[in-house]
């Protein structure tokens, strides 16, 4: 048997876990004796920041863990994205860690490719402050790829 995992929560802390919503209204501390998908609530994106690329595929993958009944049109979402992001970033570290974070969804990893994307936020943010990604080419990913910022 694996070893348990421990999390503390908050009063009013909201918690994921396998698709299901769980607010807590006092301290308390959760025990997992089993694997289990979570994400806590400070690393669930919402949608409306979803607002540069990476952002974006975050939520997308965000999306496979949080709603298990959708996953198969998440992750198809997640690979039109990844290949589009691919094909527009330069950055060969950006470019390495986008192909190693699709593995990592294509192997049921997605929270540890969650972790890898949040990696990268710091090199695309000095990537769009410089200039290096043209902005017709953001705002093409914008629209294929965030149809619920529509």
């Amino acid at each position: 048997m694996k070893s348990t995992l421990r999390i503390s929560l908050k009063a009013g802390e909201k918690i994921f876990i396998n698709g299901a919503v769980l607010r807590v209204d006092r301290k308390v501390a959760l025990e997992f004796l089993n694997d289990v998908t979570f994400l806590l609530e400070n690393h669930v994106l919402q949608p409306e920041d979803a607002t540069t690329p990476l952002r974006q595929l975050y939520f997308i993958a965000q999306m496979i863990l949080i709603n298990p009944e959708g996953k198969d049109q998440s992750t198809a979402m997640f690979r039109k994205s990844i290949v589009m992001l691919l094909s527009c970033f330069h950055n060969e570290e950006v470019l390495a860690e986008l192909k190693r974070i699709d593995g990592l969804v294509a192997t049921g990893r997605a929270f540890d490719a969650l972790k890898a994307i949040r990696g990268l936020y710091p090199v695309e943010d000095n990537i769009l402050n410089n200039q290096e990604m043209p902005a017709a080419t953001i705002e093409h990913i914008r629209r294929e790829i965030a149809p619920w910022q529509r």
